[in-house]
């Protein structure tokens, strides 16, 4: 190549534009062909990757409750009558065995351990275990199939959350939600396929826009968060001076002027950010539509109680998810913040439980009332569990809990989950799982299994490596399976 006649004052992506061909551009152009297809021939709705699902899913779209904070199994559903015995004795050495603890309470001069000052009752036919902290949870236990086991990796809140959301705890990757995008594409041409919703006044830990980011996917397949308040997607409203008609106009030869700029460079993310300005257009009409609550019957808003009627809250959010899912968005990721409690856990944790724990009641028995339930997965749960020692000075009335990777509880419902059960178990200390350990990514693989994905086929390949939400484990836990 005769350096003499290289522009250099061109741009970066002017000159990969220009030389592709010399750098390989072959082999770009099959890295890129899947994408841009897809892309340029994509309808409204838009379609995933699959022309079909893997196999007949359970499920046609997910609601996950993220409690972000990490609840503390022993005070909510993992009851262990040996801590109350031991409460104050320290951590035996050989149940820790040697196991990591964060700095918070690594060095501790000991660990005493806390028994949970909340009792525990049986509920429903099956008999689930459940706090007297979440009374109306209780009322819905057979819809709900607990599992005690779950384990990650993750022993700090960004690497942890950053793990469920991604399957990864480095930053980059793309979430769950858009993974699902990708693969499945979208069921609304109105609305996102990935919504976000969180909490009001209770965050008190970042939660940063990647956890809901596209990582390397196409940018179409990022979520899209929704906000209490005027504006529900910000500058999604036309600027003052400029109409409907004059914004579709725009649209239209801005449309043109990508098509040409696609033709010159190939580039797949020109044609999704075209698809992402019409879908801002057409939600001008459809999320007042979806926020506005008025139309909904008392006794509905009465489902989920009377916070319900206070926008940005867990219980407004829980009533615009059930409004999604009916609209057929397929990803509704809820966070709650506020979940971690190091200290003055008793306090803490009775304030969060008031804040979900009938509104989650709510959503169940909303959902299934419309025949909704069955073809909607709900998740609950959070990045991890809480230690059975108490973190800081122990009495007869407080205490707190470290964060504790080894085994924590969620719970599923709906969308081919079977209701009424409890899998996996902790030992007597609740410090380690004894029985049928699920991990992160066997979480994940249940819930693609359970929407029709098998995850080790839904893949992209980038930077020379194949890529998938379980990464390189993970398998699908079928005693949960209905």
């Amino acid at each position: 190549m005769n350096c003499h006649n290289i522009d250099f004052g061109m741009s970066r992506r002017d000159f990969f534009g220009r030389f592709a061909l010399g750098l390989g551009g072959a082999a770009l152009g099959s890295l890129l062909e899947r994408d841009a297809t897809a892309a340029a021939a994509a309808p409204s709705p838009f379609r995933g990757i699959l022309s079909a699902p893997h196999h007949a899913p359970r499920a046609k779209r997910i609601i996950f409750l993220f409690m972000s904070g990490g609840p503390s199994q022993l005070d909510l559903f993992d009851h262990k009558p040996l801590l109350n015995r031991m409460n104050g004795q320290d951590l035996p050495d050989s149940v820790r065995n040697g196991q990591r603890l964060t700095g918070m309470s690594g060095n501790q001069a000991s660990l005493p351990l806390a028994g949970s000052i909340f009792s525990f009752a049986k509920h429903g036919q099956a008999g689930s275990t459940v706090s007297e902290l979440l009374p109306w949870t209780a009322k819905v236990a057979d819809e709900l199939c607990f599992v005690k086991s779950v384990h990650t990796e993750a022993i700090n809140h960004d690497p942890a959350i950053t793990f469920f959301q991604t399957g990864s705890q480095l930053a980059g990757r793309p979430s769950m939600g858009s993974w699902l995008s990708y693969g499945l594409g979208a069921a609304n041409e109105n609305l996102p396929a990935f919504v976000i919703l969180i909490s009001k006044d209770r965050i008190d830990q970042p939660l940063y826009a990647r956890l809901w980011g596209n990582g390397f996917l196409a940018s179409i397949h990022q979520g899209v968060q929704f906000r209490s308040g005027k504006a529900p997607v910000l500058y999604l409203d036309n600027p003052a001076g400029i109409s409907s008609a004059g914004r579709r106009k725009m649209l239209d030869r801005l449309a043109e002027l990508h098509a040409i700029q696609y033709e010159d460079l190939g580039d797949p993310e020109i044609n999704a950010r075209v698809a992402q300005y019409e879908m801002a257009y057409r939600m001008q009409t459809s999320v007042p539509e979806v926020m506005d609550v008025a139309s909904e019957p008392d006794r509905v808003l009465d489902l989920y109680g009377p916070e319900a009627k206070q926008p940005g809250t867990f219980a407004a959010n829980c009533l615009l998810a059930r409004r999604m899912a009916e609209r057929d968005v397929r990803f509704i990721q809820l966070y709650h913040p506020g979940w971690d409690h190091h200290g003055g856990l008793p306090g803490g944790i009775r304030r969060q439980c008031r804040d979900v724990d009938r509104a989650c009641h709510g959503l169940i028995t909303d959902l299934k009332q419309r025949g909704l339930l069955d073809e909607t997965l709900v998740v609950w749960g959070g990045e991890f569990g809480r230690t059975n020692y108490s973190q800081g000075k122990l009495t007869a009335t407080n205490y707190g809990r470290d964060h504790h990777p080894r085994c924590f509880t969620m719970w599923l419902a709906g969308g081919g989950i079977k209701p009424g059960t409890t899998l996996g178990a902790t030992d007597d200390f609740g410090y380690n799982v004894a029985e049928d350990p699920v991990h992160v990514h066997d979480l994940q693989a249940t819930i693609l299994h359970l929407l029709g994905i098998d995850h080790e086929k839904l893949t992209y390949k980038f930077q020379g490596r194949y890529y998938r939400l379980t990464d390189v484990h993970g398998q699908v836990m079928k005693p949960m399976l209905a």
